[in-house]
């Protein structure tokens, strides 16, 4: 098994001018997946016990994961928290020996747009906060679900990038993405925490 699964969680790809370049140039990646994750959930609803278990069985079949989407309000849509919500509480506290241990250790890397310039993300800018910190619910996340947490990949002002520059970032995420399929984290001891609060 060696596949990269991109989550895309875009409330309106169709509407999307740097989200839908990104998951298009991913696309014909050799042993990738893009799934449209709103597609699959048009109302926002995830049931954990049903589209968990799909979710579950999708997860546990990549070599590492994706997560794609534009940072909005500076944090997730929507449907990427609901999915946390019904998908991840179902692997790691109702299924956690049967699917949350065997999903740790694979890793993570979450592949970001934003809407200003990379200099408004900072004390001094515009937004006052990095991305680092605006991600660090997520890192946290990933820490506590035994995930190897890569560095982010973020595309900036995003919503105002001409056709060659939003050429040049498509080729960018390419690269990153290659790099990604490339790394190889240090091992990740299951964490006693992880097992701890199955059947709750």
């Amino acid at each position: 098994m060696n596949k990269t699964l991109i989550l895309l969680f875009h409330p309106d790809i169709r509407r999307s001018k740097a989200n839908a370049a990104l998951a298009a140039a991913a696309q014909p990646l050799a042993d990738t997946e893009v799934v449209d994750v709103q597609a699959r959930y048009p109302s926002g609803q995830i049931d954990m016990f049903t589209d968990g278990a799909v979710e579950a069985k999708m997860l546990l079949s990549a070599s590492r994961i994706v997560l794609q989407f534009p940072i909005q309000w500076y944090s997730t849509p929507a449907l990427l928290k609901a999915w946390q919500d019904a998908v991840l509480t179902r692997m790691y506290y109702v299924k956690a020996s049967t699917e949350g241990a065997r999903l740790a250790g694979t890793p993570l890397m979450i592949a970001a747009t934003a809407g200003n310039v990379a200099e408004a993300y900072g004390s001094d800018g515009q937004n006052h906060y990095t991305i680092g910190e605006i991600l660090t619910p997520l890192k946290a996340m990933a820490h506590r679900c035994g995930l190897p947490w890569h560095a982010p990949h973020i595309l900036f002002a995003a919503g105002h990038l001409s056709d060659g520059a939003l050429a040049d970032a498509a080729a960018h995420y390419v690269t990153a993405l290659k790099r990604f399929a490339a790394w190889a984290p240090a091992p990740v001891a299951v964490s006693p925490s992880i097992l701890q609060n199955e059947g709750v």
